[in-house]
Order: C-alpha cells, then structure tokens, then sequence
C-alpha cells in the first residue's frame, strides 16, 4: 500500500510491467502494511475470458467491478496512473477539485488549469526541476475547509514530444518506459525529484492562478485576466464543481479573490522558468 499525498492506495496487479514501474516511481514514498485501511484499492487485472491470450488486455477493476473499457495489456502502467486520478476525481470532494498543475515556492502556490495539448504538464516537469516543488500535475486539490491546496506528488504524465523536451532539458530526469498508440499518443511518467516528497502533507495558499499555452515560437508572455473571467474557466476545468454547489462556487470565488489571475504563453523552457521566477521574487 503507498501513501501519496492524503490518499493511500492499495495496488495490485499480475502485470510485470506495472511492478516495474512501481518500483521506479514510487520506491522512496512511504508503504503501509498491507492490513491496514486504504482510502482506494485499485487493481490492474488482465481481460476476461479470451482476452487473457488473444490479443491480451489490462482492466482497471474497482471493488471488484470494472469501471472503464479495457486497454492493450502495454497499457497497463498507464492505465494504473490514470485509474488513480479517476479514484480520486470522483470521490474526493472533501477537496474542490480543479483538473490543473501546481506548483509552490516559498509557501505560495500556482495553479495551472489547461485543457490537453496546452504544455500545461511540460511547463510543470520543467519548473519542478527549476526550484519549484510539485503538488501535483494533474489534479489541485483545494481544501473546503480551509481554501489551502494539498499535494498529491505523484508522477508527472507526460506525452509525444514532450517527453524528449523535458529530457533535453533535465538529462538527470528519470522515466518509465514510454507506451505508444495510447488514446493520447505515446505517454509516460517522470519520477517526482526525491526532495519533494518530504513536504508531501504541507499545502501552501494560493497565490497565483496562471492559464498557460504552448505557443510555437512565442516569447515568453505573463498577461492579466480578469478574476471574474478565471472562476468561470476554473469552474469549466472542475472535475465535481457541480457536486459541491453552492459551498463549491463560494470557493472559487474566495480562492480566486486572493489571486493574480494571467493568461501565459511561451515557447522555450528556460524563458518559462525566468517568467514564473519574476511572479514568485515580485511576491
């Protein structure tokens, strides 16, 4: 069982290539005994009936029932990932959940909502090594009781030509072995730096809310948007924005309040980081 974040998970799974990974990405997080309670049990399980020899397939199996459709068995370190963040998604909602990267420095937080295909987890991966430490690439967890945004640290998912972007750019990186013909292309996860796993259970308030875009060969752009605009756009990239109601719109709205709000765009990594520096010494 691996903690990460406020959420431990049981996983299991007869695939080599999940055990693998496993060990790659999460061998320094902490592991529980395999008794004690479990917020989520997610198991990889191999396809059903003819499907375990022809053609082999990997299911993701949720108190003993599937949830989504099964994928090649190559899919099956993926499809852990993704099953995690579904887990989480959908039951979590002690959390305001916003589908976004964020990143913290000196106890303030950014958040980077973005739909895919944005550079939003490129942008992560490359301020992470960077001095920024990771909360999380996928989903901002932000507190109902107290508006604080909670790590998750887990694994940064990254896809096409991201992955030799991030490479090239941090040679020290570490990676699982990439899996092709995905529904997103070829994907694969980037261990988190070992560092930031020691702040696991430290949240930080939110200070920024940063809306980025890959745009090729632009400059480096930090632009203002309105606060009113941004709870619209946050509340669209809400995974149970509309679970929550009104408890959930009061905190955007407050969450939002105590933020700068901008639209980013950008083309190099390096004048990225120089930008999001400039927003963290201006604070």
């Amino acid at each position: 069982m691996v903690s990460t974040g406020p959420f431990s998970f049981r996983l299991t799974s007869p695939f080599d290539s999940v055990a693998k990974g496993l060990s790659l990405l999460y061998g320094r997080y902490p592991v529980e005994a395999a008794d004690v309670y479990a917020d989520f049990a997610v198991h990889i399980d191999r396809g059903a009936g003819l499907r375990r020899w022809i053609k082999p397939q990997s299911r993701f199996m949720f108190d003993g029932q599937p949830v989504f459709e099964p994928l090649p068995e190559a899919h099956a370190y993926p499809l852990l990932e993704w099953s995690m963040n579904w887990c989480i998604s959908a039951h979590a909602h002690q959390y305001l959940i916003i589908h976004a990267a964020v990143i913290e420095r000196g106890g303030r937080a950014a958040v980077l909502p973005a739909p895919p295909g944005s550079g939003k987890s490129t942008l992560c991966a490359g301020l992470v090594h960077r001095g920024w430490r990771l909360l999380s690439d996928e989903l901002a967890l932000v507190s109902m009781a107290d508006g604080l945004v909670w790590p998750l640290c887990r694994p940064v998912s990254l896809k096409n030509a991201s992955i030799d972007v991030i490479r090239r750019f941090e040679p020290t990186a570490l990676f699982n072995r990439v899996t092709h013909d995905t529904t997103k292309g070829s994907v694969t996860h980037m261990q988190v730096p070992p560092a930031h796993l020691d702040a696991m259970h430290t949240p930080a308030a939110l200070r920024w809310v940063v809306f980025p875009k890959y745009l090729a060969g632009a400059p480096a752009k930090m632009a203002a948007r309105s606060r009113a605009g941004s709870v619209v756009d946050l509340a669209r990239n809400s995974f149970n924005f509309g679970v929550l109601g009104t408890p959930g719109f009061e905190r955007l709205c407050d969450l939002v309040e105590g933020s700068r709000c901008f639209d980013f765009s950008y083309s190099a990594l390096d004048d990225a980081v120089s930008a999001f520096d400039q927003l963290a010494s201006a604070a």
